[in-house]
């Protein structure tokens, strides 16, 4: 299987792309609902939108972790050797524990400077990911 991804002429291509609408769905969700918990559109409701976004921020972790493994297992070795994807793996696992302690703590329901703190954190920490992604082709 992993071997019809890399010859291919249009697989890997279109794993790209599914990878690409996750980031999509993952970072366009994340960002409506982080500018929301910072103060924008203070009108709508916070735990409203979070129901609205967090599950489709989900579904494109869901896709960008099924095609980035996918592409992963086409040249682990390449891409283990590779210090932009090496990074990425490490804000990938800080971002995960940022959200871990933003929802353990009950940010969503409190809202406050802490939990503004860890948005903005978690903003950043995605900015990163998405660079670190593209970086990968060219270190």
């Amino acid at each position: 299987m992993w071997t019809g991804l890399a010859s291919h002429p249009w697989a890997y291509p279109a794993l790209e792309t599914v990878h690409v609408l996750g980031i999509a769905l993952l970072f366009g969700g994340l960002l409506v609902f982080e500018l929301r918990l910072l103060g924008l559109a203070r009108v709508l409701d916070l735990a409203a939108l979070a129901r609205l976004v967090l599950p489709l921020a989900l579904l494109g972790f869901g896709l960008c972790a099924l095609t980035g493994l996918a592409m992963f297992a086409t040249q682990p070795q390449e891409l283990l050797a590779n210090p932009a994807f090496r990074l990425k793996l490490l804000l990938l696992m800080l971002a995960g524990a940022n959200a871990a302690w933003f929802h353990a703590r009950g940010s969503l329901a409190v809202a406050d400077r802490p939990a503004r703190a860890l948005g903005l954190i978690s903003m950043g920490i995605w900015v990163a990911v998405i660079i670190c992604g593209r970086w990968i082709a060219y270190v």
